[in-house]
Protein backbone atom coordinates (compact mmCIF):
# COMPACT_ATOMS: atom_id res chain seq x y z
CA UNK A 1 0.00 0.00 0.00
CA UNK A 2 2.79 2.61 0.75
CA UNK A 3 4.48 1.46 -2.32
CA UNK A 4 1.19 1.94 -4.32
CA UNK A 5 1.38 5.46 -2.84
CA UNK A 6 4.63 6.54 -3.15
CA UNK A 7 3.85 5.36 -6.94
CA UNK A 8 0.74 7.74 -7.08
CA UNK A 9 2.65 11.10 -6.33
CA UNK A 10 5.70 10.03 -8.29
CA UNK A 11 2.92 9.62 -11.51
CA UNK A 12 1.03 12.93 -9.83
CA UNK A 13 4.44 15.15 -9.94
CA UNK A 14 5.27 13.79 -13.84
CA UNK A 15 1.87 14.91 -14.50
CA UNK A 16 1.89 18.35 -12.90
CA UNK A 17 5.70 19.60 -13.84
CA UNK A 18 5.70 17.38 -16.84
CA UNK A 19 3.68 20.07 -18.92
CA UNK A 20 5.33 22.86 -20.49
CA UNK A 21 5.77 25.32 -17.37
CA UNK A 22 7.09 28.92 -17.21
CA UNK A 23 9.08 30.01 -14.53
CA UNK A 24 9.54 33.81 -13.95
CA UNK A 25 12.50 35.36 -12.43
CA UNK A 26 13.09 38.18 -10.97
CA UNK A 27 16.78 39.14 -11.70
CA UNK A 28 18.67 41.89 -9.92
CA UNK A 29 22.43 42.82 -11.47
CA UNK A 30 24.56 45.40 -10.89
CA UNK A 31 26.07 45.87 -14.83
CA UNK A 32 29.18 48.57 -13.17
CA UNK A 33 31.35 47.46 -10.32
CA UNK A 34 32.17 50.68 -9.53
CA UNK A 35 28.67 52.23 -9.08
CA UNK A 36 26.65 49.16 -6.56
CA UNK A 37 24.18 51.71 -5.50
CA UNK A 38 22.55 51.26 -9.38
CA UNK A 39 20.85 47.96 -9.26
CA UNK A 40 18.89 46.85 -12.80
CA UNK A 41 15.98 44.62 -12.64
CA UNK A 42 14.30 42.05 -15.02
CA UNK A 43 11.92 39.62 -15.27
CA UNK A 44 13.19 36.74 -17.02
CA UNK A 45 11.13 33.35 -18.12
CA UNK A 46 12.89 30.19 -17.80
CA UNK A 47 10.05 28.24 -20.35
CA UNK A 48 10.45 23.97 -19.33
CA UNK A 49 9.44 21.79 -22.80
CA UNK A 50 9.54 18.12 -23.04
CA UNK A 51 12.54 18.51 -25.26
CA UNK A 52 14.62 21.75 -23.75
CA UNK A 53 13.86 24.49 -21.75
CA UNK A 54 14.36 28.65 -22.76
CA UNK A 55 15.54 31.14 -21.17
CA UNK A 56 15.22 34.73 -22.26
CA UNK A 57 14.07 38.23 -20.75
CA UNK A 58 10.12 38.68 -20.45
CA UNK A 59 10.41 42.57 -21.99
CA UNK A 60 12.99 41.35 -24.81
CA UNK A 61 9.73 38.56 -25.95
CA UNK A 62 7.35 40.90 -25.69
CA UNK A 63 8.99 43.67 -27.77
CA UNK A 64 10.02 40.72 -30.31
CA UNK A 65 6.31 39.31 -30.28
CA UNK A 66 5.01 42.72 -30.59
CA UNK A 67 7.57 43.64 -33.64
CA UNK A 68 6.87 39.66 -35.35
CA UNK A 69 3.11 40.40 -35.36
CA UNK A 70 3.69 44.06 -37.05
CA UNK A 71 6.01 41.96 -39.98
CA UNK A 72 3.37 39.96 -40.73
CA UNK A 73 1.31 42.21 -41.49
CA UNK A 74 3.74 44.08 -43.36
CA UNK A 75 4.18 47.03 -40.38
CA UNK A 76 7.57 48.20 -40.05
CA UNK A 77 7.43 49.56 -36.36
CA UNK A 78 10.40 49.97 -34.01
CA UNK A 79 10.74 47.60 -30.83
CA UNK A 80 8.74 48.57 -27.70
CA UNK A 81 9.88 48.18 -24.40
CA UNK A 82 13.50 48.69 -23.53
CA UNK A 83 14.78 45.37 -22.51
CA UNK A 84 18.18 45.28 -20.33
CA UNK A 85 19.16 41.35 -21.20
CA UNK A 86 19.78 40.46 -24.74
CA UNK A 87 20.78 36.95 -24.65
CA UNK A 88 19.13 33.72 -24.57
CA UNK A 89 19.86 30.20 -23.24
CA UNK A 90 18.74 27.04 -24.54
CA UNK A 91 19.25 23.62 -22.69
CA UNK A 92 18.74 20.10 -23.07
CA UNK A 93 17.42 17.88 -20.56
CA UNK A 94 19.87 14.79 -20.16
CA UNK A 95 23.04 16.81 -21.97
CA UNK A 96 25.82 19.51 -20.63
CA UNK A 97 25.41 20.96 -23.74
CA UNK A 98 23.81 24.24 -24.04
CA UNK A 99 22.84 26.81 -26.90
CA UNK A 100 23.92 30.62 -25.97
CA UNK A 101 22.32 33.17 -27.99
CA UNK A 102 24.40 36.44 -27.30
CA UNK A 103 23.45 39.93 -29.50
CA UNK A 104 26.83 41.77 -30.57
CA UNK A 105 26.40 44.76 -32.02
CA UNK A 106 24.79 44.15 -35.47
CA UNK A 107 24.82 40.66 -35.34
CA UNK A 108 23.25 37.48 -33.27
CA UNK A 109 25.71 34.40 -32.08
CA UNK A 110 24.81 30.95 -31.63
CA UNK A 111 26.92 29.68 -28.92
CA UNK A 112 27.19 25.87 -28.71
CA UNK A 113 28.94 25.11 -25.13
CA UNK A 114 29.59 22.15 -22.50
CA UNK A 115 28.48 23.37 -18.98
CA UNK A 116 28.56 20.61 -16.32
CA UNK A 117 28.58 21.78 -12.90
CA UNK A 118 30.05 20.78 -9.73
CA UNK A 119 27.50 20.95 -7.31
CA UNK A 120 28.27 20.85 -3.40
CA UNK A 121 24.90 19.77 -1.46
CA UNK A 122 24.82 21.35 2.54
CA UNK A 123 22.73 20.84 5.17
CA UNK A 124 21.07 23.88 5.23
CA UNK A 125 17.22 24.41 4.43
CA UNK A 126 14.62 26.93 4.11
CA UNK A 127 11.44 27.97 2.21
CA UNK A 128 10.88 29.96 -0.69
CA UNK A 129 7.00 30.79 -1.89
CA UNK A 130 6.34 28.23 0.53
CA UNK A 131 8.82 25.78 -1.11
CA UNK A 132 11.50 23.76 1.09
CA UNK A 133 14.60 24.26 -0.32
CA UNK A 134 17.68 22.91 0.25
CA UNK A 135 21.24 25.23 -0.22
CA UNK A 136 23.78 24.25 -2.88
CA UNK A 137 27.13 25.80 -3.60
CA UNK A 138 29.55 25.75 -7.22
CA UNK A 139 31.92 27.47 -8.85
CA UNK A 140 31.07 28.78 -12.89
CA UNK A 141 32.74 31.61 -14.84
CA UNK A 142 34.99 33.03 -12.45
CA UNK A 143 32.48 33.22 -9.32
CA UNK A 144 31.19 30.91 -6.53
CA UNK A 145 27.55 30.39 -6.63
CA UNK A 146 24.96 29.65 -4.11
CA UNK A 147 21.93 27.89 -5.09
CA UNK A 148 18.46 27.00 -3.44
CA UNK A 149 16.43 24.07 -5.10
CA UNK A 150 13.71 22.69 -4.09
CA UNK A 151 13.00 18.73 -4.79
CA UNK A 152 9.20 19.55 -4.37
CA UNK A 153 9.13 20.34 -8.26
CA UNK A 154 11.36 17.65 -9.68
CA UNK A 155 13.13 19.68 -12.61
CA UNK A 156 16.86 19.26 -12.67
CA UNK A 157 17.07 23.12 -13.99
CA UNK A 158 17.36 26.61 -12.96
CA UNK A 159 18.61 30.10 -14.72
CA UNK A 160 20.22 31.25 -16.99
CA UNK A 161 22.80 28.18 -17.53
CA UNK A 162 22.69 26.24 -13.87
CA UNK A 163 21.29 23.43 -13.78
CA UNK A 164 21.76 19.69 -12.76
CA UNK A 165 20.09 19.64 -9.35
CA UNK A 166 18.22 17.19 -7.68
CA UNK A 167 15.43 19.99 -8.49
CA UNK A 168 14.53 23.76 -10.10
CA UNK A 169 16.71 26.25 -8.67
CA UNK A 170 14.50 28.75 -6.86
CA UNK A 171 17.32 31.31 -6.46
CA UNK A 172 20.90 31.51 -6.80
CA UNK A 173 23.15 34.63 -6.15
CA UNK A 174 27.10 34.84 -6.50
CA UNK A 175 29.22 35.89 -3.32
CA UNK A 176 28.88 39.46 -4.10
CA UNK A 177 25.59 39.18 -5.01
CA UNK A 178 25.98 41.24 -8.14
CA UNK A 179 23.96 38.48 -9.98
CA UNK A 180 20.35 37.31 -8.09
CA UNK A 181 17.95 35.56 -9.63
CA UNK A 182 14.47 34.28 -6.98
CA UNK A 183 11.67 32.50 -8.40
CA UNK A 184 8.45 35.12 -8.30
CA UNK A 185 6.07 33.24 -9.79
CA UNK A 186 4.66 30.10 -12.19
CA UNK A 187 2.53 29.72 -15.09
CA UNK A 188 1.08 26.96 -17.30
CA UNK A 189 2.01 27.12 -21.17
CA UNK A 190 -0.04 25.01 -22.45
CA UNK A 191 1.04 25.96 -26.49
CA UNK A 192 3.97 24.56 -27.87
CA UNK A 193 6.52 27.44 -27.57
CA UNK A 194 8.76 28.67 -30.69
CA UNK A 195 10.46 32.04 -29.80
CA UNK A 196 9.60 34.65 -32.24
CA UNK A 197 12.15 35.23 -35.36
CA UNK A 198 12.62 38.27 -36.83
CA UNK A 199 15.22 37.62 -38.78
CA UNK A 200 16.47 41.08 -39.14
CA UNK A 201 20.36 40.11 -37.88
CA UNK A 202 22.66 38.23 -39.05
CA UNK A 203 23.33 34.65 -37.33
CA UNK A 204 26.35 33.33 -36.53
CA UNK A 205 27.25 30.08 -35.56
CA UNK A 206 30.56 29.37 -32.91
CA UNK A 207 31.90 26.57 -30.22
CA UNK A 208 32.71 28.67 -26.93
CA UNK A 209 36.25 28.76 -27.76
CA UNK A 210 35.93 31.22 -31.04
CA UNK A 211 33.43 33.02 -29.12
CA UNK A 212 36.02 33.65 -26.37
CA UNK A 213 37.96 35.04 -28.91
CA UNK A 214 35.37 36.86 -30.95
CA UNK A 215 34.17 38.45 -27.66
CA UNK A 216 37.37 39.54 -26.51
CA UNK A 217 37.93 41.64 -29.77
CA UNK A 218 34.60 43.09 -29.35
CA UNK A 219 35.10 44.59 -26.68
CA UNK A 220 38.07 45.84 -27.82
CA UNK A 221 36.93 47.24 -31.16
CA UNK A 222 33.03 46.45 -30.83
CA UNK A 223 32.52 48.08 -34.59
CA UNK A 224 34.93 46.21 -36.54
CA UNK A 225 32.43 44.32 -38.40
CA UNK A 226 30.60 47.36 -39.68
CA UNK A 227 33.81 48.69 -41.89
CA UNK A 228 32.27 48.61 -45.51
CA UNK A 229 28.72 47.63 -44.17
CA UNK A 230 27.44 51.94 -43.77
CA UNK A 231 27.75 54.21 -46.81
CA UNK A 232 28.35 57.46 -46.96
CA UNK A 233 25.26 59.16 -46.58
CA UNK A 234 23.31 62.44 -44.59
CA UNK A 235 22.76 62.38 -41.14
CA UNK A 236 19.13 63.77 -39.61
CA UNK A 237 20.40 67.06 -39.77
CA UNK A 238 21.23 67.12 -43.29
CA UNK A 239 25.03 67.18 -42.63
CA UNK A 240 27.29 64.75 -45.42
CA UNK A 241 29.10 62.12 -43.15
CA UNK A 242 31.27 59.56 -44.27
CA UNK A 243 31.19 56.21 -43.60
CA UNK A 244 34.40 55.91 -41.13
CA UNK A 245 32.75 59.28 -39.52
CA UNK A 246 30.05 57.49 -38.49
CA UNK A 247 31.05 54.55 -37.56
CA UNK A 248 34.25 56.39 -35.52
CA UNK A 249 30.98 57.67 -33.46
CA UNK A 250 29.53 54.35 -32.81
CA UNK A 251 32.42 53.12 -31.54
CA UNK A 252 33.34 55.82 -29.38
CA UNK A 253 29.74 55.81 -27.76
CA UNK A 254 30.43 51.70 -28.02
CA UNK A 255 33.68 51.71 -25.67
CA UNK A 256 32.04 54.38 -23.20
CA UNK A 257 29.10 51.45 -22.82
CA UNK A 258 30.73 49.09 -22.37
CA UNK A 259 33.47 50.26 -20.08
CA UNK A 260 30.31 50.93 -17.53
CA UNK A 261 28.88 46.36 -18.44
CA UNK A 262 32.33 45.75 -16.50
CA UNK A 263 30.68 43.04 -13.71
CA UNK A 264 29.41 40.06 -16.27
CA UNK A 265 27.78 36.86 -14.79
CA UNK A 266 30.70 34.87 -16.53
CA UNK A 267 33.25 37.73 -15.27
CA UNK A 268 36.26 35.33 -16.58
CA UNK A 269 35.54 36.62 -20.03
CA UNK A 270 36.61 39.95 -18.61
CA UNK A 271 40.32 38.13 -18.22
Amino acid sequence: MKNHYLLILVLLSNFIFGQNKQFLYEYKFIPDSTNKADIKREIMVLNIQKDRSEYYSSVRYESDSTQYAAYQKGINSMPPGNPLVNEWVTKYPNSNQLVHTVMLMSDKYKVKQDVELNWKLTNEFSKILNYNVQKATTEFGGRKWTAWFTKDIPIQDGPYKFKGLPGLILKIEDSNKSHVWELKGIRSNQEPFVYPDLNNYRIIQLNYNQFVKKFKDYRQDPTADLVGQIPDQHDWTGKWRTSAEIIKEMNTEALERLAKDNNLIEINLLK
